[in-house]
């Protein structure tokens, strides 16, 4: 199963949803505004990803951020996407730990989906 972390009214997610639904590529969705996410999750993306890439620099959340709660390392990404998850890069699509999407592509889409 594959799970979609995002928030959903964002309209990159949107666009991702709309595409997996007409592909039929079911998930589950992880609204991480809502519910929050874990060190442990971010850890386990860290693994696979620089946290400059996972970070959505081109966001509202991250242009209003003072220029001192921006990180400049690993630890801080962390802890400001625990406090701020709208700053992930999304939408982030995952199965059984590993991390197949970030972000919305329908290349990328239609080669990781195999449709």
């Amino acid at each position: 199963m594959y799970t979609l972390y995002a928030i959903p009214n964002c309209d990159t997610v949107k666009k991702a949803r709309t595409w997996l639904a007409d592909h039929g590529v079911t998930y589950q969705f992880y609204d991480y505004k809502k519910k929050g996410i874990d060190r442990q999750t971010i850890e386990r993306w860290l693994t696979q990803k620089p946290w400059e890439e996972l970070v959505n620099r081109a966001g509202t959340t991250w242009k209003k951020l003072p220029d001192a709660e921006k990180p400049t390392d690993a630890d801080g990404a962390i802890a400001l996407m625990m406090v701020k998850p709208s700053v992930i890069r999304r939408p982030l699509i995952e199965q059984d730990g590993q991390l197949l999407a970030l972000g919305f592509k329908e290349d990328q889409y239609a080669e990781t989906f195999g449709t």
